[in-house]
């Protein structure tokens, strides 16, 4: 399963490349912060106890001719979401570290550049 890092999503975002941007987080999360041209499935509470029904049926809605990008809160529950779009033939990626990362590197905080550099150290 492939992940995507904040400043490469922002970068093909910015370069205009049609991704489908899938915020999996309950809705009003969502309308309080998002990144800009996401859209919203609201099954985070089902998929993070393990029920992909409501999902499974909301499949429909997600394009499949693009990348979809999932995200959540902190990048784990959108991984099972990531898993079931990959399983149905869609290009799918998570979205690392969720909305947490993505503000933290929008926001430039230590939190995020320390978590960045310690990536770069590890095998």
């Amino acid at each position: 399963m492939s992940k995507i890092r904040p400043p490469e999503l922002e970068e093909r975002l910015e370069n205009g490349e049609s991704l489908y941007v899938l915020d999996i987080r309950p809705r009003k999360t969502h309308q309080r912060d998002r990144i800009d041209g996401s859209q919203n499935i609201p099954v985070y509470d089902d998929l993070r106890r393990g029920d992909e029904t409501e999902f499974r049926q909301s499949l429909s809605k997600v394009p499949n001719g693009k990348p979809v990008v999932t995200v959540c809160k902190a990048g784990v529950v959108a991984k099972k979401a990531t898993s079931i779009l990959e399983a149905e033939g869609y290009d799918a990626v998570t979205l690392a570290g969720g909305m947490r990362g993505w503000n933290g590197y929008q926001n430039g905080s230590i939190g995020y550049r320390l978590s960045s550099l310690l990536r770069g150290l590890l095998p």
